[in-house]
């Protein structure tokens, strides 16, 4: 599978744009959790949070509660492309 050059969240898939917001509005959640709030499926969001973790705007770590599982995060940084533009004085 060819991968793109993008480089922002706006040259992304819907589904990963989708996942994004998911995380943005109810913070750190498992796979299984963005599964359930996105209604998306299981594979449609491993795909989406690898194209996410591509551009660097997710991180992944270890679910204490379910060693077996991760739970995933939007970075500190964050995505700047979806934010409005500052207004001037």
């Amino acid at each position: 599978m060819a991968q793109t050059d993008g480089d922002t969240l706006s040259d992304l898939p819907p589904s990963a744009k989708l996942v994004y917001k998911v995380l943005e509005y109810d913070g750190p959640l498992t796979q299984k959790g963005i599964v359930e709030e996105s209604m998306l499926s299981a594979r449609t969001v491993r795909y989406a949070l690898e194209r996410l973790d591509d551009i660097g705007v997710v991180e992944e770590d270890v679910y204490f509660a379910d060693a077996r599982q991760n739970l995933y995060e939007i970075t500190s940084g964050g995505c700047e492309c979806d934010t409005e533009p500052a207004p001037s004085d």
